[in-house]
């Protein structure tokens, strides 16, 4: 069920965005049905010939990034940064230690999930985005692309390690606008995906990089391969 408990509206885009939110709380993401032809409401009949949408997710320093631009390059699919689509704003709020709000987020959200669905229209069977998606009502956000066009589905890898892991590695990065007083904000709002939360697979990332990558690669792969197999059926 989405979760749009308190959406905070930052303009037309935003408000567009969680009130298509709330209208596809009545029916849940992973329902594969006939992909509709624009952005409207869902036809009735089921879909052949899915197109994926994969979420690394998790707070700074979990590894979105290597992980991934590693899934992206093994599995040929395109992969979209999510950090390069933050407005100047956000970036200047997260360079200077003040944490994004959920005003801050939204039109991000809402322009990665566009993104997303032009690189598939554009003819890719699948896109890896990276997202931190600290908050329900933020992946919410994401899932609103296969409400509307039912041949996509979206799967959600979160990165989970204690803070005081991620802590220490983002002490170890230079250059990144994101610095380890940041680590801290992110786990204050945090919300781990829930049992009923059912395209998302969770991956401890306090292991070796190689442990993570090899573990969030077959993930992937078994996703795909058993979609296709009940395409097949």
């Amino acid at each position: 069920m989405l979760s749009y408990d308190s959406p905070v509206v930052v303009g037309a885009e935003s408000s567009k965005a969680v009130a298509v939110a709330v209208a596809a709380a009545a029916a849940p993401p992973q329902i594969r049905q006939q992909p509709s032809t624009r952005m409207a409401a869902p036809a009735p009949e089921q879909a052949r010939g899915h197109h994926h949408i994969f979420l690394v997710t998790g707070p700074a320093g979990c590894g979105k990034t290597t992980v991934a631009e590693h899934l992206a390059q093994a599995v040929d699919m395109p992969y979209i940064e999510g950090d390069s689509y933050h407005p100047k704003t956000n970036i200047d709020k997260m360079s200077n230690g003040v944490p994004l709000t959920d005003a801050d987020r939204w039109d991000w959200l809402t322009l990665l999930r566009e993104e997303a669905i032009h690189r598939l229209r554009d003819g890719a069977g699948g896109v890896v985005v990276t997202c931190s998606a600290l908050k329900r009502k933020y992946r919410d956000v994401i899932r609103v692309a296969a409400y509307f066009d039912h041949s996509i589905l979206v799967h959600f890898i979160y990165l989970d390690a204690p803070e005081e892991v991620l802590l220490h590695r983002v002490t170890q990065r230079q250059n990144h606008y994101m610095g380890a007083n940041m680590v801290q904000s992110q786990f204050d709002i945090l919300e781990r995906p829930s049992a009923d939360e059912k395209d998302v697979t969770g991956i401890d990332v306090s292991r070796s990089l190689d442990e993570v990558k090899v573990d969030a690669l077959a993930r992937v792969r078994d996703i795909l391969a058993q979609d296709a197999a009940a395409e097949t059926a």
